[in-house]
């Protein structure tokens, strides 16, 4: 399935998106207004049985499926070639362990809404596309072997950065987590809809010029990876959103760098879980 959350007549509402359009139960909002209540809830839901009211995509604005409770999980430098061109090629700094910091939820925004460029605070805007990892169930300690059973869905995370804060401040929480630096979404796509996560081409466009061009199998750590390693000693809830690493080709890794201006559109593809696209104001 491939729920999303979405706007119509001036009420949140969320369902089931299909080829045809959108289907979503006015009985299952009432008990469950919002998304993260249905992951939390997921394992009660008969979610076929009560979805069965229909809407026209075209009459709907489409939302980030929702707000994460606590920081966003990121990984840093997951993709070889990424790190390589963040560090001048230098192999010593590709990590044997996963790199990880965290990104405000308060900077979250849905598909097609614009990014401010807070050109008053950074002149070194960039882009990072991004799988997005859902977690469906509380886990701690979880193996890697039993770790995809934890997930509730993928989505697509847009990380975006300001360098010069990361520089500056000599960390990452900041320059990541400015108001709108993390477009999320549109919609959850549940596993079995996906052949294999770990084999997914992910594609980052600036105005229709692609920019990054690389795969999920060539992230160094893997989502079981990472999932093992994150609930090693620390609770994984529902709900809980880990951002597994962006492939080369960020603005900062060309010479000189293509960063982000007003004006500019990103559209991050990644098959089979579909399309985000923000513009950048």
């Amino acid at each position: 399935m491939r729920f999303v959350s979405f706007e119509y007549n001036q009420q949140y509402l969320w369902g089931i998106e299909a080829d045809d359009g959108i289907y979503y139960s006015e009985k299952l909002l009432s008990i469950f207004p919002t998304l993260d209540a249905v992951i939390e809830n997921y394992d009660e839901l008969n979610i076929n049985e009560e979805i069965n009211q229909h809407i026209s995509r075209h009459d709907v604005t489409l939302l980030a499926p929702f707000r994460p409770k606590k920081n966003i999980m990121c990984i840093g430098k997951n993709y070889r070639e990424h790190a390589l061109e963040m560090t001048n090629q230098d192999v010593s700094q590709i990590p044997d362990h996963p790199v990880i910091f965290t990104k405000s939820p308060s900077a979250v925004i849905g598909p097609n809404t614009p990014v401010d460029a807070h050109q008053q605070t950074t002149s070194q805007l960039d882009y990072e596309g991004e799988l997005a990892v859902v977690i469906g169930k509380q886990g701690k300690n979880i193996t890697e072997a039993d770790a995809l059973d934890y997930v509730f869905g993928y989505t697509l995370l847009n990380d975006i950065t300001a360098r010069d804060l990361q520089k500056k401040h000599q960390q990452f929480f900041r320059g990541k987590s400015l108001d709108t630096f993390a477009p999320f979404g549109p919609s959850i796509v549940t596993p079995d809809e996906i052949d294999d996560v770990h084999n997914l081409a992910l594609q980052t466009y600036v105005n229709d010029e692609l920019r990054q061009d690389g795969h999920t199998s060539q992230m160094i750590f893997d989502v079981r990876h990472l999932i093992a390693t994150l609930s090693d000693g620390m609770t994984l809830e529902p709900g809980d959103v880990i951002a597994t690493g962006t492939p080369s080709g960020v603005g900062k890794g060309f010479d000189p760098p293509k960063f982000l201006n007003p004006g500019d559109s990103v559209r991050i593809e990644i098959e089979q879980i579909g399309q985000l696209v923000n513009s950048i104001e």
